[in-house]
């Protein structure tokens, strides 16, 4: 195990065999633990805070509006595009989105990159079959940060099966509130002819207890155009019921 502080920020690198050594005949008294200890209790608390967290973030998030900035290019054509959208979450969970103002660029980039994009975004990653839980992931602790007496928990996900929608990568969650800070990774099976590869960051802040989608940055290798870019920055949040108290006089 190693121990790296700087400037108030302790990092804890976490090889395999820890976990095995948490479990062997060594007692150690718990008020005499690190405070970044991993054993395999802690760290099963830490993943079910966070499939608790990913039933409020939905709740929280129904009703839910968000503007999008959107830019994306295919380098290899030297074509670019922006488009602007408002990404808007129904009370019953479905995603769909409204352009603001009008595209600017390619026509290319608008159909084959932005708009794919939004087709992807309104599959709903979350439901069913292609959930972050441990029946679809095997979790891997790979990193634990502590900062202003907080912690940040990194796990390696690694899915169980190749199927749409998985992919393999980090998932950096709080550890007070099991709420995603970050998922990083590559798609395992992309589901689309057009689509060979998919590399991908998305950025989350927290509001009011809630993590939300903050920045997404995303690689995709396409079979006709070649390698695709894309990034999309995530603001100003209101809620219908918001907007609705606002307009009673």
């Amino acid at each position: 195990m190693c121990f790296h502080a700087c400037k108030g920020i302790l990092l804890v690198r976490l090889p395999n065999f820890l976990l095995a050594l948490a479990a062997t005949a060594l007692v150690v008294q718990a008020a005499d633990l690190p405070k970044n200890y991993a054993t395999p209790d802690n760290l099963k608390d830490v993943i079910n805070r966070y499939i608790a967290a990913q039933q409020a973030q939905q709740e929280a998030l129904r009703g839910a509006r968000m503007e999008v900035e959107i830019d994306a290019q295919l380098p290899n054509l030297e074509k670019k595009g922006k488009l602007k959208v408002l990404r808007v979450i129904s009370k019953f969970g479905k995603i769909t989105f409204d352009p603001i103002g009008r595209f600017i660029g390619d026509p290319i980039v608008k159909n084959e990159v932005i708009g794919k994009y939004l087709e992807l975004e309104q599959n709903e990653r979350e439901k069913g079959s292609i959930a972050i839980t441990p029946a679809n992931y095997k979790f891997q602790i790979n990193a634990i940060i502590t900062q202003n007496d907080g912690q940040t928990y990194i796990f390696r996900l690694t899915p169980k099966r190749k199927a749409i929608g998985l992919f393999k990568g980090e998932l950096w969650l709080d550890g007070a509130t099991g709420m995603p800070l970050k998922e990083t990774g590559q798609m395992v099976k992309s589901g689309s002819a057009w689509v060979k590869s998919l590399r991908f960051v998305r950025d989350y802040e927290m509001r009011n207890g809630i993590s939300m989608l903050k920045h997404l940055q995303s690689t995709v290798d396409v079979r006709v155009f070649g390698k695709a870019e894309l990034s999309a920055d995530y603001s100003n949040p209101t809620w219908q019921e918001d907007e609705q108290a606002a307009r009673v006089p």
